[in-house]
């Protein structure tokens, strides 16, 4: 079947996204999307199984969203939030506060995921300096992903990640293995307290690593490195931009490890994958090192659309649904099916690892994999899966039902058995 008219004519003048086009096949062109499918214009329907980077967590289309963007819509799409505020966002802000781990008062609106992480650095920054000069670095850890912008790809992996490239050419951080045991966890307080003249804050994704490789650590190993923050007077960053809004099997990953972090990074499901959104939260503790009668000591930043009215409208109504449903037994009905649909992979040859947390599934394949032929063929199972590095995983809607999850996990299976 042909490609339609739109695609024919804008295709040459688009640059993609992690993707080297020289050799990539081109891209799927997508008619609409419902629910948890994706509906190409060709016709053919495709399960989502990653919900467009972890995004759409109630599936696509959902009518209470689309309705609050509608309203907002006809009412005030856009006013800037500098000497002007507006009901959606204040009402968010209180609405996440109550939601997010206790003390975590203040609510600072970005546009994305990764400029919420921009936000939480200069936070860390400006903070720390306010008590002692010097403070200029970050601990960050291997196989860490926080976004594409230049502070967010400093404490990224600068070796594995996919921001391998800019080794060099973006500000050094301290980059160690996260702890797993309780030696390991030994050494790095010491060596976090011989750092820590230097150290703004400590930045992670608790329980999962994402982009990095969809790497699982320890509720103990995540409360373990906020111990040695609080010990040594770092400020603790949380970046649930990917885990938050019980992707994990709870309202924050940061919940299963009773970890307050002095800083929580926010996006992705934020808005329910409707429009793109960021929010940084920090303690009072932290939002009052800023209070001065001299201006310069304010946080100078202020993306041009904070706080966007239709992106607070979509946020409120994400959270409304999430207010309705029991996201926790549904997330442990997902858990369940992914590890039953998964585990046969394990005996494959080929596989190195099989594990599920939440509503995340993946299954670990041998560095030598080609990765990008895998793609083609799951498409040809009616499944829209993305495998990268050495991973398939799955990371779908919260909503899908078990004949849509079984279809994704059979796809897997079948594709990943009938390798040469």
């Amino acid at each position: 079947m042909p490609e339609p008219s739109w695609f024919d004519e804008g295709y040459p003048h688009i640059w993609l996204p992690y993707c080297q086009m020289k050799v990539a096949p081109p891209p799927l062109p997508v008619a609409r999307t419902e629910g948890c499918r994706i509906v190409l214009a060709d016709g053919r329907e495709l399960v989502d199984g990653i919900a467009s980077w972890w995004s759409a967590c109630h599936g696509y289309n959902h009518p209470h969203i689309r309705e609050a963007v509608g309203r907002q819509l006809a009412t005030m799409p856009h006013v800037m939030f500098g000497g002007l505020v507006h009901e959606p966002a204040l009402r968010l802000a209180r609405r996440l506060t109550e939601m997010a781990p206790y003390g975590l008062n203040r609510v600072f609106f970005a546009d994305s995921g990764s400029v919420a992480v921009e936000v939480a650095m200069k936070i860390a920054l400006q903070y720390a300096n306010t008590r002692s000069s010097g403070k200029s670095k970050f601990l960050c850890f291997r196989n860490g992903y926080h976004g594409d912008t230049f502070g967010a790809m400093s404490v990224s992996d600068p070796e594995e990640s996919i921001h391998s490239a800019f080794r060099g050419l973006v500000p050094r951080q301290i980059v160690v293995d996260i702890p797993t045991d309780s030696r390991a966890m030994e050494d790095l307080d010491r060596f976090v307290g011989t750092a820590a003249d230097i150290l703004a804050g400590i930045i992670i994704e608790p329980l999962v690593q994402g982009a990095g490789g969809m790497r699982f650590h320890s509720p103990d190993s995540l409360h373990g490195l906020f111990r040695i923050a609080k010990k040594h007077g770092i400020l603790f960053i949380a970046d649930e931009i990917a885990t938050g809004f019980w992707r994990t099997g709870h309202r924050f990953a940061c919940d299963s490890a009773q970890v307050r972090p002095d800083i929580l990074c926010l996006g992705k499901a934020l808005t329910g994958g409707t429009i793109t959104m960021g929010a940084t939260l920090a303690t009072e503790e932290v939002f009052s090192a800023f209070l001065s009668d001299e201006w310069e000591a304010a946080l100078m930043h202020g993306p041009t659309y904070m706080a966007n009215p239709l992106a607070c409208a979509a946020a409120n109504a994400s959270l409304d649904l999430f207010d309705r449903e029991s996201s926790t037994e549904r997330v442990q009905r997902i858990e369940a099916r992914l590890r039953d649909g998964l585990e046969p992979c394990r005996s494959m040859p080929g596989v190195v690892d099989v594990r599920v947390l939440g509503a995340i599934g993946v299954v670990q394949l041998d560095p030598e994999t080609n990765i990008f032929a895998l793609r083609p063929k799951l498409v040809d199972r009616g499944v829209w899966i993305r495998p990268f590095k050495d991973i398939v995983y799955l990371m779908p809607p919260l909503v899908i039902d078990a004949h849509d999850l079984d279809t994704l996990t059979e796809a897997v299976r079948t594709v990943l058995g009938s390798r040469d």
